[in-house]
């Protein structure tokens, strides 16, 4: 996957370790807010929320 590619979730919380297994970083944990998106401040990768089934279906 390209570092510069973003990445959708389904969930508000993601987990990111750089991907890279001995070479990436430290497993840390990111919240995504109001703003559907997030940016790891270690490898920069982009999370975006795009939502799951159930709150998709219900809007």
């Amino acid at each position: 996957m390209d570092a510069d590619e973003p990445i959708y979730v389904n969930d508000k919380r993601v987990a990111c370790d750089g991907g890279g297994g001995a070479l990436g970083h430290p497993r840390i944990f990111l919240k995504i807010g109001d703003g559907n998106e997030t940016v790891c401040p270690y490898c920069s990768r982009h999370f975006i929320y795009a939502g799951d089934s159930e709150t998709s279906a219900a809007h």
